[in-house]
């Protein structure tokens, strides 16, 4: 049934729904797994990967289904909404279906911007472990990152106190030379906390630890993230965890979590989050949760691993890309599919009237604060206006030769005029266009937009990636300013320019994907920028090097790592029941 999402909260929409959630042993049997492919942990459950995957590896694949969206306004635009929405409506039209999001981090669920577990009737249950921890994967990517920062800063601390032959009886250890200014790493919390993003460490004595600037950062922007979404195994883990660059040595070379015999030890740490974790929607389809956010600096992806077995399981898989499709789809299509060999079948390109509207010169959107009239008033000529931006991320994902749905994520203040207009210019530009009520009516509002896809997973694609992996890192984002973004060239800082000189000229980064970070709020650098910017070159200021994902981040604009709290959080009308233990006012 459908619950009147208009005066109930989702935490009260998640609460009804969990009366008849499957327990972990109703999974077992509705997916048909085996004892002991089912980890129960409470009232969820993960799933072994490694058992499934290998009981399952000669049955065919699935649908594959992934969900991008237009450039959203800083409220986002319902593509984890949209997912769960599809997933409900091809459920009610009898297919096998399930899919995978990503686990929400700490910071924005405590902020501004809620959980990510979807909204009204197209919600993720039970919404309160979902938001709040779920079964510690974010936990254990913290505790392993922080231990690479503790193995660094106390061989610091011995170098300096002891010379190389008491190093070596006392310790075993041989000089590593760090250099304090080159520190690649900092800390992790899973918390907005701007007051972290630069600080001083070691201050006391000698045995107080190494004194230097450091660093926090949100921990799902950590690379043991961006890490956990794209390895194929624990094997492929454990490789990647010593490889990961924390520091330079004062001659230059890079200092590894394998030479500071920290990186088992962080697989260790990371050894349960390979597995994802099973949880459904309101109407019961099963929909798995793995890797997280943070779709900047890292893939922003739901995990290969989950997409791997998804297919084997159902016969749709729904996945979700962060962000819109300048950088979601754009990294799903560049980094992750060629990284899982994985070929979706069909793109959704999750678009609101509202933010169409924004990108036709409406007025500024801010977070927390009540959307003005011009977004919940029909103007077709603003809506015109904004129209292009959708058309651009249509022609991307055509660029991928991936059949695109436009899904219309429905509000209550659309009108009949407005939606036609929008269907018409999708159509126009090679898109199926659906609308859908899924907020409000769950699957039953999502049956046009499910039909759509069932339609567009039917047609034959001819997927092909943008750039092969010969191309040299420059050439690459010159390729990708121009053909996704839009630019008419890029211009890179001396510094940058001189470190992409370096990294072409070094073979073992030839086979690392190209990870671009910028704003997600415009099609430049620019966030103010809305629409569909012309005359413009994108600034690339630095490459960072995550060397055991296998990323070169290349960085146009200042992106930081750490959020910062807002004047009105959310964690102050987050509350507890002390007699029953339920939790209220999480969005």
């Amino acid at each position: 049934m459908a619950y009147d999402a208009v005066r109930m909260k989702d935490w009260q929409i998640s609460e009804a729904s969990e009366k008849n959630m499957p327990t972990p042993s109703d999974w077992q049997d509705r997916l048909s797994l085996q004892k002991d492919e089912i980890i129960p942990m409470g009232r969820l459950c993960k799933l072994d990967f490694m058992k499934i995957i290998e009981r399952l590896k000669d049955r065919p694949d699935g649908k594959y289904i992934e969900v991008t969206a237009i450039t959203p306004t800083p409220l986002g635009e319902g593509k984890s909404t949209t997912s769960v929405g599809l997933m409900e409506g091809l459920g009610k039209r009898g297919k096998n279906v399930g899919g995978c999001l990503r686990q929400p981090s700490g910071g924005p669920t405590m902020n501004i911007k809620g959980t990510a577990a979807g909204g009204g009737n197209a919600l993720l249950i039970p919404m309160t472990e979902f938001s709040m921890g779920l079964t510690g994967d974010i936990n254990d990517i913290m505790n392993a990152h922080n231990l690479a920062m503790v193995a660094l800063t106390a061989r610091m601390q011995h170098e300096r106190n002891y010379n190389d032959e008491q190093l070596q009886r006392l310790t075993r250890m041989r000089r590593l030379d760090v250099d304090p200014t080159r520190v690649e790493m900092g800390w992790v919390l899973d918390f907005c906390a701007q007051s972290l993003r630069n600080i001083i460490i070691g201050i006391g004595g000698r045995q107080d630890g190494f004194m230097m600037q450091s660093k926090f950062g949100i921990a799902v922007s950590s690379e043991l993230m961006a890490i956990l979404s794209i390895v194929r195994d624990l094997p492929d883990l454990k490789k990647r965890m010593n490889e990961i660059t924390v520091a330079f040595d004062k001659r230059g070379k890079a200092i590894t979590t394998g030479d500071l015999e920290v990186g088992n030890a962080m697989t260790a740490w990371m050894r349960n989050t390979i597995n994802p974790t099973l949880m459904c929607t309101a109407e019961y389809q099963p929909c798995m949760v793995h890797a997280g956010p943070f779709a900047n600096i890292a893939v922003g992806q739901s995990s290969i691993i989950a997409d791997r077995i998804g297919l084997k399981m159902f016969d749709y898989h729904v996945t979700e890309s962060g962000f819109a499709a300048d950088i979601g789809f754009e990294k799903f299509w560049n980094v992750k599919c060629r990284n899982s060999g994985l070929i979706p079948h069909v793109s959704v390109l999750t678009t609101t009237i509202r933010a169409l509207k924004m990108h036709g010169g409406g007025p500024k959107v801010v977070a927390g604060l009540p959307l003005p009239e011009a977004y919940t008033k029909e103007d077709l000529g603003l809506l015109e206006k904004g129209v292009p931006n959708m058309v651009h991320h249509i022609n991307t994902i055509r660029k991928a030769g991936i059949n695109p749905v436009v899904c219309i994520n429905a509000f209550h203040t659309d009108t009949k005029d407005e939606i036609a207009l929008v269907r018409k210019y999708a159509e126009a530009a090679g898109a199926r266009c659906a609308v859908s009520e899924h907020w409000a009516k769950g699957g039953d509002g999502a049956l046009e937009f499910a039909d759509a896809v069932v339609d567009a997973c039917n047609e034959k694609n001819e997927f092909k990636f943008l750039y092969p992996l010969e191309m040299k890192l420059r050439d690459r984002v010159a390729m990708i300013a121009r053909e996704v973004y839009g630019a008419d060239g890029v211009s890179w800082t001396p510094e940058a320019e001189a470190k992409a000189k370096l990294l072409e000229s070094d073979a073992k980064y030839d086979d690392f994907s190209t990870m671009m970070v910028k704003t997600h709020l415009s099609l430049t650098h620019d966030p103010t920028r809305k629409g569909v910017p012309k005359g413009w070159t994108l600034p690339i200021r630095d490459v960072l090097i995550y060397s055991g994902a296998k990323f070169l981040c290349p960085c146009a604009g200042t992106i930081s790592l750490m959020p910062g709290t807002s004047s009105d959080p959310a964690f102050r009308r987050v509350d507890v029941d002390v007699n029953t233990g339920k939790v209220t006012g999480l969005f």
